[in-house]
């Protein structure tokens, strides 16, 4: 199976609109103030509602009240939340679209604690003890392949168009998120890495078909 590829970080129409041709499944939209791809929930709704119904929102938020969840949710129209901080169980239940949760797995055997998770997805991202995603730091493949037993995984963190083959021929993923590996710049996605990425993911599925 083709794994569902993210680009996250979008900032504005024209990354938006070339990742979506190029083959994007899911664009993320960060509402995270103190990233550097923050957005503005109003531009992101200007987006979203442009973009090819084919290609999935996706909301990414860390630590945030529910309430203002639920209100960007209604405000861009996004499809899915990505929960990326230290949130609970109990903070991942109860919306009326999908959820993901990330999560910075440092030691193999802390992968049991998603067992308690209710998800639709949960994301590995690379360990950083100080960032909430965005350490350019790959995951642990090892640690993927546990969380495989319990929910569909998403590898984040640390993926370019020089490596995101190797990673889905170890893990299989059910997704891929990427965001700095095809950046010039936190926010503005470099379309020549764009294209090398899904040239490559193109003719990774083609001779896997």
């Amino acid at each position: 199976m083709k794994p569902l590829v993210k680009i996250c970080g979008i900032t504005n129409t024209d990354d938006a609109f070339y990742c979506a041709h190029e083959g994007a499944d899911a664009l993320g939209f960060i509402f995270y103030k103190q990233s550097p791809r923050y957005v503005e929930p109003s531009i992101a709704a200007t987006i979203i509602e442009e973009l090819p119904a084919y290609v999935i929102p996706v909301g990414v938020f860390v630590n945030e009240s529910r309430e203002q969840i639920e209100r960007i949710i209604s405000e861009t129209n996004i499809r899915i939340i990505q929960l990326h901080g230290d949130e609970m169980p109990s903070d991942c239940t109860g919306y009326h679209v999908k959820v993901w949760k990330a999560f910075r797995l440092r030691k193999s055997e802390t992968v049991k604690s998603i067992k308690q998770y209710k998800l639709d997805a949960v994301m590995l991202d690379g360990a950083s003890d100080d960032e909430y995603g965005g350490s350019g730091k790959l995951a642990n493949f090892d640690v993927a392949l546990q969380m495989k037993e319990f929910h569909p995984v998403i590898l984040s963190g640390g993926l370019n168009p020089d490596n995101v083959v190797n990673a889905i021929q170890h893990v299989q993923p059910y997704g891929i998120d990427i965001s700095s590996g095809v950046e010039s710049l936190p926010g503005k996605k470099d379309h020549e890495k764009v294209a090398l990425l899904f040239e490559r993911l193109h003719h990774f599925n083609s001779i896997n078909e």
